[in-house]
């Protein structure tokens, strides 16, 4: 066992009996470099990555490969779900030097941290135009015993972009309603339009681009906006990257009809596809969006929640040594659970044939409508559903026998956090209870074994939690979505003590990671030194960072009615225009932010009556329609004093009861104490 036996990252553990000497990040590592005159070679991957695995298996488990590592280099693992800054950081190198990047990253540093070689995946030996990883150590050894200078050159060379890259320049124009439109239209003309997704393959969910155009859709009547967005939601659930059997999205499809994915399953995406599919029911009411909201909510609470109330993180791609196996099916094998007319049903509905569609196995996804299915074998609809149901749940406790993915069961502040916030807000729009519930599990969880005070008494976050032990410093996307999804939690439920906790992660957001001029830092002023320190712009596959701390402190700004909270929103957000006007898909997050903030704001005031019950009935009629302008403020004796005084100044429950208050840029209507007269004034 090497060093990384101590760790609790599963993505760590993985690595543990290795025979590479590996360490963990830290300065132990850097010393031994320095102390031995060598390199240090930086693996960066995660748990459900499959080609990490195959890295790991060719080279990583190989003992001529690994002797090689061991001699020439010291070798440092992480877990970039761990420790996203240095992930961050590194894999902006990778893109700088290489112009692509991807997992595993493989980075060359001298003893103090700067990188001058940059790679990926390599294989063990030349193959797919690739070197092999032996061949690459030699040179860089090499060049590192005879060749320093150009080394040092090079390294300083990656330095200096690595600053250069970091740097937001200021925008000319303001945030405004018609660069949003703008940037929507730029967006929907790299749709496409056959079969949904940004044009071209891979193709990514990339559920902050989807919300733009949900939003040009609904707000600015783009109907061209909202057929792109239907066309991509139901291509998505209908093809391979959906799984038919369970419910859930895996990673991304590899080619550009989704049909064959990358098959990991990571919360984040899961979590926002899930409230994408939600709200999209709210705008057009096609029940078929809300059938797969309610399917992908039911497997994360089935297969992802740990047993505390938190979400795991992530299930891998692979199992039994191979990517999908868990996954995909052969004909022989569904004819031999499934009744001979069952069968027959599931396989002309699910695309199922003797020569597969998928490497000779078959992945399931719907290729006829349901209506030609139940014509072709004469069943109504009722009963061709009902019988594709039953075979599905076959199916499924058939799937059930085969050895499952490993699952990476850390516990991720940030990803938490958007699962809390699908859930509370679906929970209110479908009016499903046990959906808060869920939320409200998850974010006690966090709220108990994921924070800490500092010296000044602000609330901290860790960003891990696995085993028992909370570790890490959370980073700028675990405060700024934890913020959101509690002002979602206290918008939903009127609990005040999501509010209170939400606006002290406010004062903690600005207080740890503001940039000077606008914008934030990816980790806090007291976290580790890296060579320099990033800045998270640009959405991943988690949103940016920076487009969620300006939703947060607008959003607490809205409430509280605090400047400082509206004023480093407003600034951060205009800083950004120029950049999100060139490359709106790369900041899908902000454009929807900018939405937002320059949209008349509509503010939904409840004051609770005497029984909390009352304000159910209300909630769920502020929540009933798609109005991402919307703030709703419940009133009760401890959130008052929370909340912007000017909102909720003189408002009252009328004879004890839940009254509601419908404000439009603080001009306020008369009270209703129904949920017929609120829906009127709403509508």
């Amino acid at each position: 066992m090497n060093r990384l036996s101590q760790e609790t990252s599963p993505y760590l553990l993985q690595h543990a009996d290795n025979p590479v000497h590996w360490y963990p990040w830290g300065e132990e590592a850097f010393a031994d470099a320095r102390a031995r005159n060598v390199p240090v070679l930086l693996s960066v991957g995660y748990s459900a990555c499959h080609w990490c695995h195959v890295m790991a298996h060719e080279c990583f488990e190989n003992d001529e490969i690994a002797g090689q590592m061991n001699r020439e280099f010291v070798c440092i693992k992480v877990d970039r779900e761990e420790r996203p800054d240095i992930d961050s950081l590194y894999m902006e190198a990778v893109q700088l030097t290489t112009g692509q990047g991807g997992w595993p990253m493989t980075v060359f540093l001298n003893p103090e941290g700067v990188p001058f070689y940059c790679g990926t995946y390599f294989p063990p030996e030349d193959r797919y135009g690739r070197p092999g990883f032996p061949q690459v150590m030699s040179a860089i050894s090499e060049a590192w015993t005879n060749h320093r200078a150009d080394i040092e050159e090079r390294g300083a060379a990656v330095l200096e972009g690595l600053r250069q890259s970091e740097t937001m320049p200021s925008s000319v124009d303001g945030a405004s309603l018609e660069l949003f439109i703008s940037a929507s239209q730029t967006i929907a003309a790299r749709m496409d339009s056959y079969h949904g997704g940004l044009n071209g393959a891979p193709k990514f969910p990339m559920p902050s681009v989807l919300e733009v155009l949900l939003r040009a859709g609904a707000t600015t009547g783009d109907g061209n906006a909202l057929h792109l967005l239907e066309r991509t939601l139901q291509r998505m659930a209908l093809g391979g990257i959906y799984d038919q059997i369970a419910g859930g999205f895996h990673r991304y499809s590899t080619d550009e009809i989704w049909l064959a994915p990358h098959f990991e399953k990571m919360l984040y995406d899961n979590a926002q596809l899930a409230l994408l599919y939600t709200r999209a029911w709210q705008v057009t009411r096609n029940p078929f969006y809300q059938g797969v909201a309610e399917e992908t909510f039911a497997y994360m609470k089935r297969e992802m929640l740990n047993g505390h109330g938190a979400f795991f993180s992530a299930q891998d791609a692979d199992s039994e040594g191979a990517e999908g196996t868990f996954y995909v099916w052969s004909e022989s094998e569904i004819r031999a659970v499934l009744p001979t007319d069952e069968a027959d049903v599931f396989a002309s509905f699910y695309d199922v044939t003797a020569a597969g569609n998928w490497e000779g196995r078959c992945i399931l996804r719907v290729v006829k409508p349901l209506e030609q299915v139940a014509a072709q074998y004469n069943l109504t609809l009722e009963q061709t559903a009902d019988l594709l149901e039953n075979a599905r749940q076959r199916l499924y406790d058939h799937r059930a026998q085969r050895t499952p993915p490993a699952l990476d069961d850390k516990v991720i502040t940030s990803w938490n956090a958007l699962a809390i916030a699908a859930f509370a807000e679906a929970g209110r729009v479908l009016q499903q209870e046990d959906l808060l519930d869920t939320a409200r599990g998850a974010a006690t969880f966090i709220l108990t074994n994921m924070t800490r005070r500092d010296e000044a008494n602000r609330l901290r976050l860790w960003r891990t939690w696995r085993a028992g032990v909370a570790r890490h410093e959370g980073v700028l996307e675990d405060y700024a979505a934890l913020a959101c999804a509690l002002c979602t939690l206290f918008e939903t439920t009127g609990d005040a003590r999501w509010l209170s906790a939400a606006v002290e992660l406010g004062h903690s957001l600005l207080e740890c990671f503001t940039m000077e001029g606008g914008g934030f830092y990816t980790s806090a002023h007291d976290a580790e030194a890296l060579l320099i320190r990033p800045a998270e712009w640009q959405d991943n596959a988690v949103p940016g960072g920076c487009s969620m701390a300006v939703e947060a402190l607008t959003r607490l700004g809205n409430l509280t009615g605090n400047s400082a909270f509206k004023e480093s929103a407003a600034t951060t957000l205009n800083r950004t225009t120029d950049m999100v006007a060139k490359y709106p898909t790369a900041f899908g997050r902000m454009v929807t932010v900018m939405q937002m903030a320059c949209t008349d704001s509509l503010e939904i005031v409840i004051v609770q009556g005497d029984d909390p019950k009352d304000s159910i009935d209300l909630l769920n009629e502020a929540w009933a329609r798609f109005a991402p302008s919307r703030n709703v403020a419940v009133v009760t004796e401890d959130s008052r004093k929370l909340l912007d005084t000017d909102l909720v100044s003189g408002k009252e429950a009328l004879d004890h009861h839940a009254t509601a208050y419908v404000c439009r840029n603080r001009s306020c209507s008369a009270p209703v104490a129904n949920a017929t007269l609120l829906g009127a004034l709403l509508d």
